[in-house]
């Protein structure tokens, strides 16, 4: 603003407030004014018409007896056709926004528990907007929009508050595992009951083939050979059977099987078992 030959400057996004001998006359927009100071013309101040952001701090306590800082940013603005009442009605404009948002806070959050506070914080700025509305409009000021921009807690309710999610998350991954450990158990037993389910079968096959395959044999040579019982042809068969095993198991150098008893003599105990076998597995065809 300058003053040079009674003229003045106002700026833009703002308005003066134009006296004479001490009495409002007029609001002056901006652009250069003329203002004879010896007929008692003065400026008295200015006031802006831009947007104004205050963030106001208040602490309260919630229904569940929790103490927590709610801060709410306020944005304002001077209503340019009531300039007049904005500029000599408050004296300080921040100062009477924060007591409107300290009273509405107060009187809200009380009637809410902790967790209702966090989940109701839009209806708690309403609440704060409307009030401050209809009180600074009186004022010439707007009130263009009301937010809660953050609730702090107590820091013990929020180590609390952490430390009951972070169990409850734990209990949840504790039951996850478990699950996944008790199907990862039930597959492997599945597995292995259809794994030896299968080995018994294929077991099963290979000693019916071993038994058809030594009765044809035996029957075979006995009617090949004159004389010869199948007795007698078991005995030989098992007799070159011990031999070959026992060739077998001495040139394995870390062979670990051994007969029990090992001699050639125990032959006619094992002899006497197959052929037992035999006759039972004829019995059953």
């Amino acid at each position: 603003m300058g003053n040079l030959c009674c003229c003045v400057q106002v700026d833009q996004s703002s308005v003066a407030m134009k006296e004479t001998f001490g009495k409002f006359e007029a609001v002056l927009d901006p652009g250069c004014h003329c203002l004879p100071w010896f007929l008692g013309s003065q400026l008295a101040g200015h006031l802006s018409l831009r947007l104004q952001q205050l963030d106001v701090r208040c602490e309260t306590k919630t229904k569940d007896n929790v103490f927590v800082n709610v801060v709410a940013s306020i944005q304002y603005r001077a209503l340019a056709d009531k300039a007049s009442d904005a500029f000599y009605k408050l004296t300080n404009t921040r100062t009477q926004i924060q007591a409107y948002v300290f009273d509405v806070i107060r009187a809200s959050v009380p009637k809410l528990n902790l967790d209702d506070v966090f989940e109701q914080k839009n209806e708690i700025a309403r609440a704060v907007e409307d009030e401050l509305g209809k009180a600074m409009s009186a004022y010439g000021y707007e009130i263009v929009q009301t937010l809660i921009v953050d609730i702090e807690p107590d820091e013990h309710v929020k180590r609390a508050m952490n430390e009951i999610n972070a169990a409850a998350r734990l209990r949840v991954a504790a039951n996850e595992k478990a699950e996944a450990e008790k199907i990862l158990q039930i597959k492997r037993a599945e597995g292995e009951a259809e794994s030896k389910y299968l080995s018994g079968l294929g077991i099963a096959r290979q000693r019916q083939a071993i038994v058809d395959g030594l009765r044809d044999s035996v029957l075979g040579f006995s009617e090949n050979v004159p004389g010869t019982s199948a007795k007698d042809v078991m005995d030989m068969v098992l007799v070159t059977q011990y031999f070959d095993t026992m060739k077998e198991i001495g040139a394995a150098s870390k062979s670990s099987a051994v007969f029990i008893p090992h001699g050639p003599g125990a032959i006619r105990d094992v002899a006497t078992q197959i052929r037992d076998g035999l006759l039972q597995a004829s019995a059953h065809k």
